[in-house]
C-alpha cells in the first residue's frame, strides 16, 4: 500500500484533509510537522527561533524520508518540497497537491502565529512562497485538487474516490 502524501502552501488544508482521507481510507495520519514537534518537544516556532530554519529543514527531511515509507495518508510541511531529497523521493509515491489561491490562504492562515514563516506580512509572505513553491508542487503531484470555496468533505471524498477506483 503506497503512502498517500499530501502538499500544498499553508492553508491549502494539508492536515484537515489529510485527517479526513485518513479516516476515509482507513489509514494512519501523521502529520510530519506535528511529528517534528512531538520528537523534539517543542513548536515549530520555537524550534525556528532557537536553532535556526536550516536546523528545522534538517529535521524535516530526515522525518518526511522516514515518513513516506509508512503507508499512511502523510501531510508534508509547505516547504517540503524545497528539499531535493525529498522531492526525489517523492517520485515513488502518491502526491495530491492542494492547490489553494492566495485570497483562500490567506483568509485561513490569518494571523496565525504558529506559521514562523508568516510571520509579517501574511499575504506579501503567501504570495512570494506561492510562486516559490508552486512549479515544486506541480513538479511532484500526481493528482491536482483544487481547495477553494469546497467544503473539506467534498475535497476528501474526491481524493478517496481515486484512491478506491485504482
Amino acid at each position: 500500500m503506497s503512502t498517500v502524501v499530501l502538499v500544498g502552501a499553508p492553508g491549502a488544508g494539508k492536515s484537515t484533509v489529510g485527517r479526513g482521507l485518513a479516516r476515509e481510507l482507513g489509514r494512519e495520519f501523521i502529520d510530519v510537522d506535528q511529528r517534528i514537534e512531538e520528537v523534539v518537544g517543542k513548536p515549530i516556532a520555537e524550534i525556528f527561533a532557537d536553532d535556526g530554519e536550516a536546523h528545522f529543514r534538517r529535521l524535516e527531511e530526515s522525518a518526511t524520508l522516514e515518513l513516506l515509507e509508512s503507508g499512511a495518508v502523510v501531510s508534508l510541511g509547505g516547504g517540503a518540497v524545497l528539499n531535493a531529497r525529498i522531492r526525489e523521493a517523492l517520485a515513488g509515491h502518491d502526491v495530491v497537491w492542494l492547490r489553494v489561491s492566495i485570497q483562500q490562504a490567506t483568509r485561513r492562515v490569518g494571523m496565525n502565529t504558529v506559521r514562523p514563516l508568516l510571520l509579517g506580512n501574511v499575504r506579501g509572505r503567501l504570495i512570494e512562497l506561492l510562486r516559490e513553491r508552486t512549479p515544486l508542487y506541480e513538479a511532484v503531484a500526481a493528482q491536482v485538487v483544487d481547495t477553494d470555496e469546497r467544503p473539506v468533505s467534498d475535497v476528501v471524498a474526491e481524493i478517496a474516490a481515486t484512491r478506491r477506483a485504482a
